[in-house]
């Protein structure tokens, strides 16, 4: 049977049924379609909570890359060559928070969210508040079983890994390089450089999934219809 958008919003809300907080993941390579995909379920799940919860703030996008380490730290370490790879996040920092939205104790929590325009991590830019049942948080390192990584797993309800076909994600990779400033055959470069060998790291994550995502799904996600 051929996997639909409303078969997966139907299978997220599900995750809050019960009223209690759950977090969705979503892995996958850079450039597959990760942030689409969670930006997408979250508009079109907010206006249909389940029974008993309120419209809108029911359902909230927290991304992962808020906890990719500052510029300056990773030239401290010496790994900002290798900006995107498994240790150049605060991994420990990510499950933190994981954790303090799983145990649902606060009146609201602060997470970080990331500016691409200038590749830098923004500390306290997305409120989760009390009434928030649903946490859609999409990444590349989600299932990853390495110290510190796999901390994280435990802590999400469902984790679905977004699937898209290597050529298209390779394009959609090299042009959002370049929409945010890196000369075209850097972009080349880094996206099949740093950016490949992380790609390879996540792919070997896919059988841990809980759902995967084909492509020809995520090809419709956020395209308007004609």
């Amino acid at each position: 049977m051929t996997l639909t958008f409303d078969a997966l919003a139907d299978r997220a809300r599900s995750l809050v049924a019960g009223g209690g907080r759950a977090v969705l993941g979503i892995a996958g390579p850079p450039a597959s379609g990760k942030t689409t995909l969670a930006e997408e379920l979250v508009a079109a799940l907010a206006p249909h909570p389940p029974a008993g919860l309120a419209r809108g703030s029911w359902v909230v996008h927290v991304p992962m890359d808020g906890f990719h380490l500052a510029d300056v730290e990773l030239d401290r370490l010496g790994r900002r060559d290798r900006k995107g790879a498994p240790d150049t996040f605060d991994a420990l920092g990510y499950a933190a928070l994981l954790r303090r939205l799983r145990e649902d104790q606060d009146e609201i929590i602060y997470a970080p969210g990331f500016e691409r325009t200038i590749e830098q991590p923004i500390a306290g830019a997305i409120p989760i508040e009390r009434p928030a049942r649903l946490i859609v948080s999409e990444g590349n390192y989600l299932l990853l079983d390495t110290p510190h990584w796999q901390t994280v797993r435990p802590l999400l309800s469902e984790v679905w890994y977004a699937d898209l076909d290597q050529d298209t994600r390779l394009d959609r990779l090299i042009a959002r390089h370049v929409r945010f400033g890196k000369p075209e055959p850097l972009a080349k470069v880094w996206a099949t450089g740093t950016d490949e060998l992380n790609a390879a790291v996540i792919a070997a994550t896919r059988d841990r999934a809980d759902l995967v995502v084909p492509a020809d799904l995520i090809h419709r996600v956020g395209t308007p219809p004609a």
